[in-house]
């Protein structure tokens, strides 16, 4: 079996110094998957950006890959990030027009990790930027807003796109309702029942699965 391709150390150490909330284990999951899909030569996209934690993970493996990470995000933050939410950090808060603006904390994220030029920040909401996006991808990541009407729309916009043996990778799936919020986890069933993605792996809430066939 052979071993999952893994980041460089400086890489990993970017990952755990950038604002975030994605634990080391399922960033060494989607390193890998990046990786792997990275052969495809297609962009590698997210949706749901925040301060940049896990595109610094995208970003290295489409520069070895020699393809580019795309990041779609509105940078207002998701639901659970608003004033009086458990997520709320106040430090990424435009004082002047009193909204969250991650974007210049992404911004210094990749300059950091020595990133920026293997990247395209989509400063959009998802389902209008998916609606002009033509080309095929060779991996989704699906990590923005965790309502059933963000995450169904983020599945229905982007899904589509992933090409014949790409990767779409879900995170924050959690069976029980217990654990934390249910919208991903019916984005995961969805993709399974639809009969067009195989389950590759699991690594605690983060979720692989390749495009095995049509449809979505």
């Amino acid at each position: 079996m052979a071993v999952p391709a893994a980041p460089k150390p400086e890489t990993l150490a970017a990952f755990e110094a950038a604002k975030g909330f994605m634990p080391v284990r399922e960033g060494l999951a989607l390193y890998a998957a990046a990786a792997e899909a990275g052969k495809l030569g297609l962009p590698l996209l997210e949706v749901g950006t925040y301060c940049g934690r896990s595109t610094i993970l995208l970003a290295d493996a489409a520069r070895a890959a020699g393809t580019v990470a795309v990041t779609v995000d509105h940078h207002r933050g998701s639901e659970e990030q608003q004033p009086g939410w458990e997520y709320h950090d106040p430090s990424v808060v435009d004082p002047e027009v009193g909204l969250m603006d991650t974007l210049p904390t992404f911004r210094r994220t990749l300059h950091r990790a020595g990133l920026e030029e293997h990247v395209v920040a989509v400063v959009g909401r998802s389902p209008q930027v998916a609606r002009v996006w033509a080309g095929e991808l060779g991996l989704v990541f699906i990590d923005g807003g965790h309502t059933d009407e963000h995450a169904t729309a983020d599945y229905e916009g982007w899904a589509p796109r992933v090409a014949q043996g790409g990767l779409l990778v879900v995170h924050d799936v959690f069976p029980d309702p217990a654990d934390g919020g249910q919208a991903p986890y019916r984005v995961w069933l969805r993709a399974l029942e639809s009969g067009a993605f195989t389950e590759v792996s699991v690594t605690d809430s983060l979720r692989v699965l390749r495009r095995s066939g049509p449809g979505h």
